[in-house]
This record gives structure tokens, C-alpha cells and sequence, in this order.
């Protein structure tokens, strides 16, 4: 959690000059200080642990927050593309401790314990936040389009979905396989015909407005979600990272269908907008039944580690 926090600090350093609104500004530069806060007692507590943080996981993970920052610069309408992505890292971030809070209490460490229910609420917050700056991120990405551009954008977030959904279902496919957890496995399971569902709405949807998912990003994210799952088969505590990093992509998902959400009402387009309020509702029930399932997430790695 600690590398973790020393990526949200270099994604905040320079995200309120990018957000494009006063409030989403004035929010990032809020929790900028919170998370500078949030990292000194995680480091104390580290330290208190007998631990020292890990150079190499901080450098990367510093290094993934600038990637993040670049990604979202690179990308047209980066308001709400940095908005979306704020909400998803929270999610994580939010998620990470409730990992910690369970190794915790599993380790009487009630200093431990208290520490990480104060960060976790403030992440909550800041993810709440957050989605009250949708409206406004939207707003900002898209208020000067003129009327006859918005079916355009319509159609590339509609590709841009299909393409998140391409890389959802690639990383669930091979979460069921690594989760550790029965319950877990079950989840990824369901989650994934969801996604698979949700991919042939969204493409079915781009063939009544005349055009199809881009191929070339559904294979470049599509491949991502193949590396991930190496990734959690590499690190220790599969099932918890695996668990929480989940939640977060659920909520990756949500924000995006949000913000799309808003460009199709926008747009006028009636049948994109219910088709994406559809989807947050179908996306946060997958996102709670995640979270329903780290408890034995947690006890799958503790398991694991006495074994």
C-alpha cells in the first residue's frame, strides 16, 4: 500500500492542471494533501512492522503513475478520461486496504487495523467525490463540440467500451484459474458471461449506428488482460491482489459507461444513454459482488501462506 500511495502522489502532482474544471481542481489538489498524509502513516507503520518500503516496487509504481498521467495527456478529452481513471485507482486504493484491514486483524495489529479504516474512508470519499465531478468532466470534454460531432464521439467511447469489455473478459478468463477461492472463482465465472454480454450489447449497438468495435484496440487491451493475469500468478497473496484489483476494473467500467452515459444524453441519443444506464447498474452489482468475497479471498492467501 505503501508504493501504492507513492503512485497515487505521482499521478496527483499534476493532475489538477489537467482536470479542465475548478471543483474536479480543487478536488485532486484536496486529496494530493490527504494522500501525502496517507503514505507518512503508512510508511510509520511500515516501519513500526520492522519493514522498510521496497525501493524497486516504489520506483515502478511512481514510474506507472507518470504512465498514467501520459496516458490521459496523450487521449482526447482528457477531463473525463482523468476522471475515470482517478475513480478506478481509488477504487483500488479503496479495496487495497480493505485487504489490509483483514492481514490486520488476522495479525492483532489493531494499530494496523485503525490506520487503514481511516485511509479507507477517505478514498471512499474521494471516489464520491468523484462521481459528483462526472457531470462536470463531461461537460468540460465535450461542451464545445458542435451538435453534429457528438454522434461521432458517441461512436468511439461505444468502441472504447467494447474494447475495456475485450479486456475484462480476457482477465476473468484467466482469473477462475488463479483466484485461489472457490467463492472467488465462482464470481469471476459469472462476471465473465456478464462481460461477454455486455461486449455483444455494446457491439450490437455499434452496428445500428453503422460501425464495429475497433479490432486494433480490442487486441492491444485484450493482450493486456493476458499479461495481468501473469502478473497476479507471479506476486504473493494472488487471491486478495486478484480480488481487489477486480473491484477496481469493475469501477473502471463504471466510470467509463458513466461518462458515456452523459455523451450519449448529449448527443441525443436516447438508446445509447439506456443502454448505458443498464450497464452501470449491472456493473456495480458485479463490482459488490467482489467485494462480497474478500473475506475469503483473504483467508485463501493466509492459507496459502501457511501451507
Amino acid at each position: 500500500m505503501y508504493s501504492v500511495e507513492q503512485q497515487a502522489l505521482a499521478q496527483l502532482v499534476s493532475a489538477p492542471d489537467l482536470a479542465g474544471d475548478p471543483g474536479l481542481a480543487a478536488d485532486f489538489r484536496r486529496h494530493h494533501a490527504e494522500t501525502e498524509q496517507q503514505a507518512a502513516l503508512v510508511g510509520d507503520r511500515l516501519e513500526a512492522q520492522g519493514g522498510a518500503p521496497s525501493a524497486i516496487k516504489d520506483a515502478i509504481m511512481k514510474l506507472g503513475g507518470k504512465g498514467f498521467l501520459a496516458f490521459a495527456l496523450a487521449q482526447p478529452e482528457t477531463p473525463g478520461r482523468l476522471a475515470v481513471h482517478a475513480y478506478s485507482y481509488e477504487a483500488m486504493e479503496w479495496a487495497g486496504y480493505e485487504m489490509l484491514i483483514r492481514f490486520a486483524e488476522a495479525a492483532g495489529d489493531v494499530e494496523t487495523v485503525s490506520m487503514a479504516r481511516g485511509i479507507r474512508d477517505e478514498e471512499r470519499a474521494m471516489m464520491e467525490r468523484l462521481e459528483r465531478g462526472f457531470d462536470a468532466a463531461e461537460k468540460v470534454s465535450h461542451g464545445d463540440t458542435p451538435p453534429e460531432e457528438m454522434s461521432d464521439h458517441v461512436r468511439k467511447h461505444l468502441a472504447e467500451a467494447h474494447a475495456l469489455e475485450s479486456q475484462g473478459i480476457q482477465l476473468l478468463s484467466k482469473s477462475e484459474k488463479i483466484a485461489g477461492d472457490p467463492r472467488l472463482a465462482q464470481i469471476c465465472r459469472r462476471n465473465l458471461e456478464k462481460s461477454r454480454r455486455h461486449a455483444q450489447l455494446i457491439e450490437q449497438r455499434l452496428e445500428e449506428l453503422g460501425t464495429g468495435p475497433s479490432s486494433l484496440k480490442d487486441n492491444v487491451l485484450a493482450l493486456g488482460g493476458l499479461n495481468w493475469s501473469f502478473f497476479f500468478q507471479a506476486q504473493s497473496d494472488t487471491p486478495a491482489k486478484l480480488a481487489a484489483f477486480a473491484y477496481a476494473y469493475e469501477h473502471l467500467k463504471i466510470g467509463g459507461y458513466e461518462l458515456l452515459l452523459r455523451t450519449a444524453r448529449r448527443a441525443g441519443d436516447a438508446v445509447t444513454g439506456n443502454l448505458c444506464e443498464s450497464l452501470v447498474t449491472e456493473e456495480r452489482d458485479m463490482a459488490e459482488s467482489v467485494a462480497g468475497a474478500f473475506d475469503s479471498a483473504v483467508q485463501a492467501a493466509l492459507m496459502a501462506v501457511r501451507i
